[in-house]
């Protein structure tokens, strides 16, 4: 049995930008830990405290309490800036109804919809 994990802490402060370091953690070691020793809370802004950090391994939610496994993909997520179904609402009004969609390749003297 393995003495210890090989886990890595993933962080995009903005797009485009990517901190990502692989770490070795002890057997046991929690997402908190992880974290802590990355040093990835340093690059949040505003500052964030850890309790109040989204985290996830592998793109499923996690809780800081979590215990790893080796191979483990943290990820620490930045919020929202735009709500999904804002954004979707206001690309679809600029594009119109006509080039969206199921609209948008309409085959000459096909149905609506096909």
């Amino acid at each position: 049995m393995a003495e210890g994990l090989r886990v890595s802490v993933v962080h995009a402060p903005s797009a485009r930008a990517v901190f990502e370091r692989a770490l070795d953690m002890p057997a046991g070691a929690t997402v908190a830990d992880a974290l802590q020793a990355s040093g990835v809370l340093a690059l949040l802004e505003p500052p964030v405290p850890v309790a109040a950090v989204d985290v996830g391994i592998w793109g499923h939610s996690a809780a800081l309490t979590q215990v790893l496994q080796d191979g483990d993909r943290v990820e620490v997520y930045r919020p929202l800036t735009v709500d999904p179904k804002v954004a979707r609402r206001q690309r679809f009004q600029r594009q119109g109804a006509r080039t969206a969609g199921l609209f948008a390749r309409k085959r000459p003297g096909a149905k609506a919809g096909y």
